[in-house]
């Protein structure tokens, strides 16, 4: 196999609860992470090249060095197996950037599968998994895919069965956020309202897309939405526009709605458009 195309799938938090700072300086968390259909193409090529691994992506601002995830995780692979083989990865990004979305693991996660694919390194996906949360938190989740539970920092995943399909609106605005800013400015103890992910769960299962809507609720809104209005703005016009609930997701700024009615998902899209709060904006589902 000379070459393999890929689908890196970008992720949504229909629930997310901070617990407490860890000795370790990570935060304990608890999750309920959804894949969407909102994708970046993935495709490894072997080749030639004097450059074992080289990265080439379509966005100026994302680096195609050694610190990209993507290239981090064909060397991890590629030196614990001694593949010489040179490699090109090219990756087409349609997942927002800095947005909240795990577009970075998601696409390390496909590049991690791709490589043992490609190379028939026979890893169970579990294997690729305790691989993976080498290079990040969410990559474990982003090679399971689906729906699940995340705590710990998120590696320890419990799988559910899939939410009932709805319409989901996805607006990142023109603002980026530093993860790193969210979790410096976060104080658990201080935190007042925690999301029911034990609930929503239970709502999953259930199959109760009004009950799980509900209950749909992000800690990190505290420390984000302060510092970027906007937020608030798109959350309010989905909500007015008839989602049965919105909220960001991650750490931000991407905000999503769940809506029943494709009518009112179309016309909310429209709205956003004319008032020019977004930078990226998809009509989307559940994967």
């Amino acid at each position: 196999m000379d070459k393999i195309k890929l689908k890196a799938y970008g992720k949504i938090n229909l629930g997310l609860d901070v617990l407490r700072k860890r000795e370790d300086g990570y935060h304990d968390l608890d999750m309920i992470m959804q894949t969407v259909d909102v994708y970046d193409d993935i495709v490894i090529s072997k080749t030639d090249h004097s450059e074992k691994i080289k990265v080439i992506t379509d966005m100026m601002v994302l680096s195609n060095e050694k610190e990209n995830l993507a290239y981090m995780a064909a060397k991890m692979l590629m030196d614990e197996f001694d593949i010489h083989q040179g490699i090109e990865i090219y990756i087409h990004k349609r997942i927002p950037i800095a947005g909240g979305m795990a577009g970075g693991s998601a696409d390390c996660a496909a590049v991690l599968k791709g490589i043992n694919t490609m190379f028939r390194l026979n890893l169970t996906m579990e294997q690729l998994m305790e691989r993976g949360v080498r290079l990040g938190a969410d990559v474990p989740y982003c090679i399971l895919g689906g729906t699940a539970i995340a705590r710990g920092i998120g590696e320890e995943l419990t799988p559910l069965p899939a939410p009932p399909q709805c319409h989901v609106v996805i607006a990142k605005p023109p603002v980026s956020v530093s993860t790193a800013y969210v979790y410096g400015h976060i104080r658990p103890e201080q935190i007042t309202k925690h999301p029911d992910i034990e609930g929503m769960a239970e709502a999953i299962k259930k199959g109760d897309i009004q009950q799980l809507s509900m209950l749909l609720y992000n800690v990190m809104e505290d420390v984000t939405v302060p510092e970027y209005p906007i937020i608030r703005d798109i959350k309010n016009v989905m909500l007015e526009g008839g989602a049965l609930n919105s909220i960001m997701s991650g750490s931000g700024p991407t905000v999503f709605g769940l809506f029943e009615s494709k009518e009112k998902a179309e016309d909310t899209i429209r709205q956003l458009k004319d008032k020019k709060y977004t930078e990226q904006l998809y009509l989307t589902k559940f994967v």
